[in-house]
């Protein structure tokens, strides 16, 4: 490998795009991954490495040996998980000796990701965002309440792992008392907030803006849309498409600025039918779960990384493909047929919705091992369960 390359952290469906979009480019890349990941299958993977659980400091020990036992000095680092950026941000100053990488610092994480920081701050910076309340214990004065409620935790990933959910739907306050004495053995009330549930019809899709920026500054950004998602309304997108927003560039901007962010990010927001604002929902601070599409319309975002951390000329698109879809047509089959069969929607939106370009999450010329690997691993996660 004459050249350096790049390291996936994670090799879900996020990191095989992310894969493929730089071996496209003739750039070496290799994958490390807690679990058998579809990645790893990719033939455009030049080798594959377990690690630690992201989240711990033994993951940033692995890197370090990694790099050492692997010639890998020079290396671009490109996680696809919130604790793998926690971690390296983290033990960014030993980890820096080895490998490039654009993770933000520990306290512009602390601003992204912790929904209650980023909430003020987006208030303070005129952003909309839902009416959020957070409790530092379980004495809330129901006459100041809005409901029905999302109770969700500040750190989203740590509060669906410790409970298996993104959020839980509450209409009244003796459901919010049931369910925080439930929770509470498990999520601190300082980790809680609690947000008004933006009105939902089938109109109602969460909307990414997503950015490369430097410093803060929007170099390129790329606008996609849910169409279909499991769980319906709160769940991960199935198919998703490419639309334009340009009502989102000045608000995303503003926030970015604030941050002095630099790097990729995924900024979520949703469409408040009663006021007609976009109500900012969270922050990524790295590559998402399709962004396949961003590349495939023209917004290379893993190449952008690449180019920016080793100094090397890059255009950067001011303008990109739309009204182009992407689909994980496992996922998107199995829950597409159960809302059909629930009546969530009718077989007759389903057909519309299927209807133009359409890019595969899996399926790619020449390289379809990750498909049947994906679906050998879904088959492993229902048995277990």
């Amino acid at each position: 490998m004459s050249i350096p390359g790049a390291v996936i952290i994670e090799g879900h469906v996020q990191g095989l795009a992310n894969l493929r979009a730089l071996s496209k480019e003739g750039i070496p890349v290799i994958v490390v991954d807690k679990v058998d990941c579809v990645a790893r299958h990719s033939q455009y993977c030049k080798g594959f490495f377990k690690c630690p659980d992201f989240q711990t400091d033994e993951f940033a020990d692995f890197l370090v040996d990694l790099a050492r036992k692997e010639n890998l000095q020079g290396w671009v680092l490109i996680p696809s998980n919130d604790h793998a950026v926690f971690t390296i941000s983290r033990n960014a100053a030993r980890i820096r000796e080895y490998y490039k990488t654009v993770a933000p610092d520990m306290q512009q994480l602390e601003t992204i990701s912790n929904k209650g920081n980023l909430i003020e701050m987006a208030i303070e910076n005129g952003v909309p965002a839902p009416r959020s309340y957070f409790p530092s214990t379980y004495e809330l004065d129901s006459e100041k309440l809005y409901f029905p409620l999302l109770v969700k935790g500040k750190y989203g990933l740590s509060f669906y792992k410790k409970l298996g959910q993104k959020a839980f739907l509450v209409a009244n306050r003796e459901q919010l008392d049931v369910l925080l004495a439930k929770i509470e053995a498990k999520i601190a009330p300082s980790d809680l907030i609690l947000q008004e549930l933006i009105p939902f019809d089938k109109s109602i899709k969460t909307i990414s803006f997503t950015s490369f920026s430097v410093n803060g500054e929007i170099h390129s950004y790329w606008i996609g849309s849910k169409v279909r998602e499991h769980p319906i309304r709160f769940g991960t997108a199935t198919m998703s498409e490419s639309i334009s927003c340009p009502e989102l560039l000045a608000p995303s901007a503003a926030l970015l600025r604030k941050i002095g962010y630099t790097g990729v990010c995924e900024i979520e927001y949703l469409k408040d039918p009663r006021d007609g604002e976009y109500k900012l929902i969270e922050i990524n601070p790295r590559t998402w779960l399709w962004v396949g599409l961003a590349i495939a319309c023209g917004i290379n975002y893993p190449v952008m990384i690449y180019n920016y951390v080793n100094n090397l000329q890059q255009n950067y698109p001011a303008e990109y493909r739309i009204g182009v879809k992407w689909r994980n047509r496992i996922t998107d089959y199995i829950y597409s047929t159960i809302g059909v069969l629930t009546g969530e929607f009718s077989l007759e939106e389903l057909v519309k919705q299927n209807e133009g370009e359409i890019i595969d999450a899996l399926l790619y010329p020449e390289d379809n091992k990750p498909f049947v690997a994906y679906i050998q691993n879904m088959f492993k996660f229902l048995r277990n369960r």
